[in-house]
């Protein structure tokens, strides 16, 4: 594409309060597949929709993995959890990941572990669907939390990845609109301390992590005291990890390999 157009898509979207504009009109233009495409994508772009959304993929360690419209965006942060994950599986392992959304972290997970055993679930259908096809070979799974879930897996999961909605009920509003608009508020909103969801994957992990087993949950820095201390209710031994590269909290439960539940 000659510079002039190319610096048209820039202005646009600049406009538009685009921070990255630039590195947007570079992906735009090479994800579209003819002209007319092209100015579809930057005028949905410019009339608030997400990158990921209009792209239809986002970038998550590496991976292009396909967003729908409507599905959570993975965010970058949340390769830190992903991190920490990778830290603590090996290959073969069983892998469950709760609240999937478009399936990134158990898309990572596979990518960088050899021989795992994907399992994932969601609330939300699109994102069911979506995670289906970024999760080929996995079992993934439409309903609420574990209740989806094979009952065979009971006690026999190795990592558990939980990226639970953690934004408390009355800050969803203040979510910037490509979040707030376009992203399912089943994936934002976490109740009123933005911490229900966690406290209900809490209460039922045990029951399905082997023991020794890990349940990673994504918080908020301010949210870790009382994430750790729904941790240890559960019975499990809480440990928290933070990066502050990517502004990233991990509450890590681990469940005691002596006398734990079956």
């Amino acid at each position: 594409m000659s510079p002039s157009p190319r610096t048209a898509i820039v202005t646009r979207l600049r406009a538009a309060g685009c921070v990255f504009a630039e590195d947007e009109a570079r992906l735009l233009i090479s994800t579209a597949r003819t002209p007319a495409d092209l100015d579809a994508m930057v005028r949905r772009r410019v009339e608030g929709l997400p990158l990921e959304h209009v792209l239809g993929w986002a970038e998550f360690r590496g991976l292009r993995v396909a967003v729908d419209p409507g599905v959570f965006v993975p965010r970058r942060r949340t390769e830190f959890l992903v991190g920490e994950a990778i830290a603590l599986a090996r290959a073969g392992a069983i892998v469950v990941d709760l609240c999937c959304g478009s399936g990134a972290a158990g898309a990572a997970l596979t990518a960088a572990l050899d021989r795992l055993e994907v399992h994932a679930a969601d609330i939300d259908p699109a994102a069911v669907a979506c995670a289906r096809r970024n999760l080929p070979g996995a079992g993934v799974y439409e309903g609420d939390l574990f209740e989806p879930l094979p009952a065979m897996l009971r006690g026999r999961v190795d990592v558990l990845v939980a990226n639970v909605p953690y934004v408390p009920t009355e800050e969803v509003e203040l979510l910037p609109a490509e979040a707030r608009v376009h992203e399912a508020r089943v994936a934002l909103d976490g109740g009123a301390d933005g911490l229900d969801v966690l406290r209900r994957v809490v209460r039922e992990a045990p029951a399905w992590l082997a023991p020794g087993g890990h349940l990673l949950v994504e918080t908020s820095e301010r949210q870790a005291e009382r994430a750790v201390e729904a941790f240890a209710a559960g019975g499990l031994v809480p440990r928290v990890a933070v990066s502050d590269e990517w502004y990233a909290t991990v509450v890590i439960g681990t469940r005691p390999a002596a006398g734990a539940r079956g």
